[in-house]
């Protein structure tokens, strides 16, 4: 008979099972309901750090980072669009300061969000710590011996047989070994468990997801990104001179930049043709040559939509593409003032485009007064008659470029920043005929428009392309990407592998047969512990076969271990 615990009302069967399933873990055991300690300063402070590393308040801290992360992907982010965001509080006069005060406007940067982060990663830690050298004990240690009656495990079956009892054992060891069980035989049973891998699983996907972490940190303190316009023919030095805008991390420095260079020498882009797909870019593809550092020689590389050139930390993506007229300008007296291609910026999907054209120095009208020149453009790369809204189609088919002409003051020297595509009209006066009417052209490639009262003229000369390029530099990407990968894995194996134990216990009954006796018990309820167990009694049937059945007798024998019991599975 088992003896009762008066304490906790539980036979010592039940507490030995209870142990044997609890060791199946390495969570942390809790003895004693987990209540605040008695005041005082060491109690208080361990009874928060045993809160904060518990796995629920890791799960909570995980719920709020990602709950956290909405607004950072809803609302305007500083770091991001500073334009956005101060058009956000011009139209928002509540919101707008609400937000600033939360700071909703730099989330991923503000205290709150910065706290929950730190608290997840200690939290992380201080629950991965103790359950590893847990782990590591227990893979050092050898499975726990047999309880006294495995009839009450989930898993059961027995026989009697006429074989050996150490005979049995022996070959219950081999065969647990042979299915990758660690085995061995620990008095008059053979011990065996396996799963481990559900463990390591379980450990690898917190450990990756502290690599996370740490990785997703580093990028963001350490990170730089940048944007380039480049015409045909130009080029660009990683310098933070070169950018036409650039950000970065809050702990990045100029030195961080890797030193490289390259020149667009062609770019290339095909566009569908027909069909309801028409004017729809197939490939766009830019030829660069380029090079590393002060004295590396240069390399030719042809950069693809989503292909990448890759130099150290740094990979230059190819994000854009418009086109540069080639615009000349003459004073009164014919002499050229200006003369360049100018970037306009595509406006729609057939790369209808805008800018301006700004004549800041040189220029004198036909009185010898020294002037400013600006001209509103509107370029169509596929003119259609009819239509002076719209281009088209994408490509070069029939370029028309639309001027219309401004003289004055540009305000550039005023010390107000302004937008090389944008025409400060303020201090300017449009061009007017002897009508009164504003000078407005439509300019093929070669034609050129003549200012009136001989104020000179302005020439198309052709078009040449640009392309957009963005640098951006992200690291420890690697480091995040395989943590997200053993993550995966790991979760996988924590889901999907279950820890279990077998017990076969083989022992000579009054009679002098041998009774032998499987158990089988898993970390959870589950149909596989009795398939396998029973499989495995099967192949030990076959090599300890059951004995004739005898007579059974009016006395029954009280050493003889019942072959079914309540709640025992054959």
């Amino acid at each position: 008979m088992s003896n009762t615990d008066t304490s906790t009302g539980r036979t010592s069967d039940e507490q030995e099972l209870g142990a044997a399933a609890s060791q199946l873990s390495t969570a942390p055991q809790e003895d004693a309901p987990n209540l605040p300690p008695a005041l005082g300063v060491i109690g208080w402070a361990r009874w928060f750090w045993r809160q904060l590393t518990s796995m629920r308040v890791a799960l909570l801290l995980l719920f709020l980072l990602s709950l956290g992360a909405i607004p950072g992907s809803l609302i305007p982010q500083s770091g991001t669009d500073e334009t956005k965001v101060a058009d956000f509080m011009k139209r928002h006069d509540v919101l707008g300061p609400l937000y600033d005060k939360l700071g909703l406007f730099h989330v991923y940067s503000s205290v709150w969000f910065s706290s929950i982060y730190i608290l997840l990663f200690i939290s992380l830690i201080g629950c991965i710590v103790p359950r590893t050298w847990q782990f590591v004990g227990q893979l050092r240690g050898r499975p726990p011996g047999a309880p006294r009656r495995l009839t009450r495990l989930p898993a059961y079956t027995t026989w009697r047989t006429e074989t050996e009892p150490e005979q049995v054992r022996e070959a219950a060891l081999v065969l647990l070994r042979k299915r990758r069980f660690r085995a061995h035989v620990t008095g008059d049973a053979v011990a065996a468990e396996k799963g481990y891998l559900r463990e390591v699983g379980n450990l690898a996907f917190h450990i990756a997801l502290i690599v996370m972490l740490t990785s997703f940190a580093w990028g963001q303190l350490y990170k730089s990104e940048g944007n380039k316009l480049i015409l045909e023919g130009d080029g660009f030095s990683n310098t933070l001179t070169q950018y036409d805008d650039f950000k970065s991390g809050t702990l990045f420095d100029t030195d961080d930049l890797d030193p490289f260079s390259f020149n667009l020498k062609d770019f290339k882009g095909t566009y569908e043709t027909t069909g309801p797909n028409r004017g729809t870019p197939r490939t766009y593809e830019a030829d660069v040559s380029y090079s590393v550092g002060a004295y590396g020689k240069d390399k030719k590389r042809t950069i693809k939509v989503n292909e990448p050139l890759v130099i150290g930390d740094s990979k230059v993506y190819l994000t854009a593409h418009g086109y540069a007229p080639v615009i000349t300008v003459r004073d009164g007296k014919g002499k050229v003032v200006y003369s360049q291609p100018v970037a306009l910026l595509p406006l729609d999907s057939n790369v209808t485009s805008s800018g301006a054209i700004k004549v800041m120095d040189g220029y004198r009208d036909a009185k010898g007064v020294a002037e400013q020149l600006g001209f509103q453009a509107f370029f169509l790369p596929t003119y259609v008659p009819g239509n002076e809204l719209a281009s088209q189609f994408p490509a070069l088919d029939n370029p028309v470029l639309n001027l219309i002409g401004y003289h004055g003051d540009l305000g550039v020297n005023a010390g107000i920043p302004q937008s090389v595509y944008q025409l400060d009209k303020s201090h300017m006066k449009v061009f007017k005929d002897a009508k009164g009417a504003e000078v407005r052209e439509n300019l093929k490639p070669g034609e050129t428009m003549t200012l009136p009262n001989g104020a000179g003229s302005v020439t198309y000369e052709g078009t040449q392309e640009w392309a957009n390029f963005q640098v951006t530099r992200q690291p420890a990407a690697g480091w995040a990407l395989g943590g997200a990968i053993v993550a995966i894995f790991g979760l996988a194996g924590s889901l999907f592998i279950q820890r279990r134990r077998v017990w076969v216990r083989a022992v000579r009954g009054s009679d002098g047969i041998t009774v032998v006796e499987l158990g089988g018990l898993g970390r959870s309820e589950s149909a596989k512990v009795p398939e396998e167990l029973g499989d495995l009694a099967g192949i030990l049937y076959d090599q300890a076969p059951g004995a004739p059945e005898t007579p059974v007798s009016d006395t029954p024998d009280p050493t003889a271990v019942p072959a079914e019991s309540e709640g025992a599975e054959k």
